[in-house]
């Protein structure tokens, strides 16, 4: 199984753990200290970390620490859409839209050397 694959798959997981640490208290625990919510976010964000640093380990052995970063940011957002419609009930907007297509072009020119050796 190539690094890549096994990166992204780990940096998922990874981003699953780390949008319920920094976002599922907005719902759960608005009503509690925010000091709670902290805790208990640092608690979660323990088992994310127990998966990106591997993540970015196996990444690293085939990608840049910037094609790792772009990576990282567009499985942030591939969870983080869904999470905050289905989990938080956020209305999507049509400038997500646009913003998803800006980072589409960041993982173009970050990984435009892979993409043109592949060709």
């Amino acid at each position: 199984m190539s690094p890549v694959f096994i990166s992204a798959s780990l940096l998922v997981c990874s981003n699953v753990f780390m949008t319920f640490a920094w976002y599922a208290h907005l719902k759960e625990m608005s009503h509690k200290p925010w000091v709670l919510a902290a805790l208990l976010s640092w608690g979660i964000a323990l088992f994310e970390y127990l998966l990106q640093v591997p993540a970015n380990r196996i990444g690293h052995q085939s990608l840049s620490v910037g094609q790792l970063k772009i990576l990282q940011e567009v499985i942030a957002l591939t969870v983080f859409v869904p999470f905050s419609v289905f989990y938080l009930k956020e209305q999507i907007k049509l400038d997500y839209l646009w913003a998803g297509l800006c980072i589409l072009g960041a993982v173009f020119f970050v990984f435009r050397e892979k993409l043109m050796a592949g060709s």
